[in-house]
């Protein structure tokens, strides 16, 4: 996993002021709530004293109470209550349950996972999408498989054909021209040209010329995806660590054609109803490849048309070297 980023653990609508929820994220267990101000409070779901879990006690004054001794933790994570030692006895210091930086945006919540700042970099988000002119419709569910298997599917300009065959890789355009594939700072951007068998072997990128309409595929560091499928309709997926072999996908369909906010609504279940079918068909795939986890050296041979993964790969292992997402020469 890459350290020192923002990522989506949660949507807004899954925690509710003053109680606690439990889950996994990043390879860590933790613990978050809602104060009564909106504030998210997101902390390491492991009470210091004797390791209970933090989400099975309950929210008192503000405070989150463990479910073994009744030892407080506020929304610092600072022990405020020892209820063995009595109500006018201070906590030691050591007693500090881990809090992470938290911010909500946009219907997700986000944590840091990393060292901590002063000042923190933006969110991982696509502003545009926040016009409300958009309406869309959210959809989220686990795979059993590395989070980087996940994204190199969603940065693969050639399968459509094959998994796909019956719902957006109709038409057998199995060639792959290209793909066009540029860093604009710190998101990848990505061009498909893919077509029938039926002109020669497929071209190389340097052959395509400029790219004459916005990319079709974005990706931003560490975990967010756009299918700009047109100005009017896009699909943002986060694809956030659960553990080393489990990811939650955060999906959701933008649309604006239809802005009535009822049927506006429908539409982009509609739309996610058919998203659905097609990330089940990636599913079955990508669930079985091996080994679960990719990395920027492994025994797999690339082609050209492989070239997002590449260079995810290549980025991807700068950054949890601690490196520039570029490195300068």
């Amino acid at each position: 996993m890459i350290p020192n980023q923002w990522y989506v653990i949660l949507e807004s609508r899954e925690i509710k002021t003053g109680k606690p929820v439990g889950f996994t994220r990043l390879g860590e267990k933790m613990v978050a709530w809602r104060m009564p101000d909106e504030k998210i409070v997101v902390q390491a779901d492991l009470c210091p004293h004797r390791g209970a879990a933090l989400h099975q006690g309950k929210i008192n004054n503000d405070n989150i109470m463990c479910p073994f001794h009744g030892f407080e933790f506020d929304s610092e994570g600072t022990c405020t209550l020892i209820p063995a030692n009595g109500k006018k006895s201070v906590p030691p210091k050591i007693f500090q349950a881990k809090t992470y930086p938290a911010q909500e945006r946009h219907g997700y919540i986000f944590i840091w996972w990393g060292e901590a700042r002063e000042e923190y970099p933006p969110l991982p988000i696509f502003e545009e999408l926040e016009n409300n002119s958009f309406r869309y419709a959210d959809y989220k569910e686990s795979w059993a498989v590395h989070y980087s298997r996940v994204i190199e599917n969603q940065l693969d300009v050639f399968h459509l054909p094959f998994p796909h065959g019956t719902t957006i890789g109709r038409g057998n355009r199995t060639v792959a021209d290209g793909p066009i594939v540029k860093m604009d700072g710190e998101e990848m951007q990505i061009w498909v040209y893919n077509r029938k068998d039926e002109n020669g072997p497929a071209k190389r990128a340097g052959e395509l010329g400029e790219p004459t309409r916005v990319p079709f595929l974005h990706f931003r560091f560490p975990h967010l995806w756009q299918n700009h499928i047109s100005e009017d309709m896009r699909i943002t997926v986060y694809f956030t660590p659960i553990d080393e072999n489990h990811t939650m996908l955060y999906s959701r369909y933008y649309q604006r054609f239809l802005k009535l906010p009822i049927l506006g609504d429908f539409v982009s279940w509609l739309i996610s109803i058919f998203s659905i079918t097609i990330l089940h068909q990636d599913k079955r795939v990508v669930e079985k490849q091996l080994p679960i986890k990719s990395d920027l050296k492994m025994t797999e041979k690339l082609i050209a048309q492989d070239q997002p993964i590449i260079l995810y790969r290549r980025i991807r292992k700068n950054l949890q070297d601690g490196l520039p997402i570029q490195k300068k020469n």
